[in-house]
This record gives C-alpha cells, structure tokens and sequence, in this order.
C-alpha cells in the first residue's frame, strides 16, 4: 500500500495515476473524482477524469446491486398463481400443502 503523502500530485503523470488508481478507491469512498488531492490533476488530464467517472458509475451500480429492495417477498398474486397451478396438476385442493408464512 502507497503512503499518499509522499506522493506529488502536481507532478503525477496519467502512467503514476493508473498505476495508482485502484489503491485511490480502496482507501477512499469510492468517489475518487471528489478527492482535493485530485482536483487540479483531473482538470488537467480530461482522458482519466473520464475514466475515474466510467469506475465511479460502474462502482455505484455494483454496490447497487447488494441494497435491499423494500419488496423481496413475491407478491400475494404470485402465490395465488403457484396455488392455482398447484391445483390444477394434482386436480383439487385437498391434496394441497397449506401454505407458510411469511
């Protein structure tokens, strides 16, 4: 792991700034465009500004995927679409599991 401090971030060049840039989104927040450190260089480097922004949105969707939605549980008509099906393939309702709560 790199001690940013030592690092020179006016004379950093696009190759150190690659180089440089997973160890950027592991210790930080995973906003890397939002670091004071960074600010003068990615105004000046349009082509890693560009990138940074590609990682940061392909990083939001990706932790995006993991959120809990408020509905996980299917909803009460696909149950009653199970329990229909169910009923026509075993030919009543007297053969049916009663159901579980949820």
């Amino acid at each position: 792991m790199t001690e940013f401090k030592s690092l020179d971030f006016d004379s950093m060049t696009p190759a150190d700034f690659e180089t440089y840039l997973p160890e950027f989104f592991a210790n930080g927040d995973g906003h890397v465009s939002t670091d004071p450190r960074l600010q003068t260089f990615l105004r000046n480097n349009p082509d890693c500004a560009a990138l940074v922004r590609d990682l940061e949105a392909i990083a939001d969707q990706a932790r995006s995927l993991f959120e809990p939605t408020e509905d996980q549980d299917p909803s009460d008509a696909v149950w009653s679409n199970i329990q229909n099906k169910l009923k026509q393939s075993t030919g009543g309702e007297d053969d049916l599991p009663v159901p579980l709560s949820v």
